[in-house]
């Protein structure tokens, strides 16, 4: 099995989130595809077959399998566009189907997702209490213009928003204590945001499910922040940009496309590049 190894959601040529993407003629059983995740050691691996409608897609973090992953994606949509070429590939996910864009060319080398269907809720006052423990903040730490929430683009994402980019820089948690919260909510990441402009967010997003401290770019966060601004009737004029992994020397982009419907997918662009290839066992 040969894994790819692409950095997702790149900034120019800096950067990126890494990725790990094994095209194959069947999909292994889940133990090995868990077990090759775990070596390639990246926060998301995505193991991709043929299917009917285009590819049957699993997504394996190093110790869990998570339903959708927003930069595997755009990995995966990348090395379908080299191996295929640029187009428009269907992708049959645990809970979803969706489609990707991929596209390599002397101008560039990228991908867009649309993601699932989204959709929001609010959160109990007790959970929002003990996700501020968790990164020691207080609710006066919060933006007010985008409460905290449970935002859903293929999985759950708890949304907390600050009112200052220092707060957003300062964050630290317990990765345990973290795991222990996520899993029993069911919390894919925490998204912990600034909004420095109605169109510009910066972001971090841990991951301690999946046994990862922080993510430098996660484009299913970024999906499920876009349906959630949407159903706040946020200001975006159908667009915003996140910019993630600045305060871990990882610089990323992300770009999100909002249409005005409710519930409906989000799209989620990224420019990539390859880190290196090597056979897993």
């Amino acid at each position: 099995m040969i894994v790819h190894r692409i950095a997702a959601f790149t900034s120019g040529a800096h950067g990126g989130n890494p990725a790990g993407v094994a095209l194959c003629e069947e999909l292994p059983d889940a133990g090995t595809m868990q077990a090759v995740a775990a070596e390639v050691g990246y926060s998301e691996t995505a193991f991709a077959a043929p299917a009917e409608n285009g590819w049957r897609v699993r997504y394996f973090a190093p110790e869990v399998e998570v339903d959708f992953c927003g930069h595997a994606t755009i990995a995966l949509g990348a090395a379908l566009a080299q191996r295929e070429g640029s187009g428009t590939f269907g992708l049959q996910l645990n809970r979803a189907e969706i489609t990707v864009d991929g596209y390599q060319s002397a101008a560039g080398w990228g991908a867009s997702f649309r993601s699932p269907p989204t959709h929001s809720r609010r959160v109990p006052a007790a959970l929002v209490d003990e996700a501020l423990a968790l990164f020691g903040l207080t609710h006066g730490d919060l933006d007010g213009r985008v409460p905290v929430a449970m935002a859903s683009a293929g999985a759950d994402h708890l949304i907390l928003a600050l009112r200052d980019r220092h707060t957003l820089s300062a964050m630290r948690y317990e990765l345990q204590k973290g795991g222990d919260l996520a899993r029993r909510e069911g919390i894919v990441t925490f998204s912990l945001l600034y909004a420095e402009t109605p169109h510009l967010f910066h972001a971090r997003n841990p991951f301690p499910i999946g046994g990862v401290y922080e993510d430098p770019a996660t484009g299913a966060a970024a999906a499920a922040l876009g349906g959630y601004l949407r159903d706040l009737a946020w200001p975006h004029q159908g667009s915003i940009a996140i910019q993630q992994g600045e305060d871990m020397g990882v610089p990323c982009r992300l770009l999100v496309d909002i249409t005005e419907q409710p519930g409906a997918p989000v799209s989620v662009s990224g420019i990539v590049r390859a880190i290196h290839e090597a056979a897993a066992p």
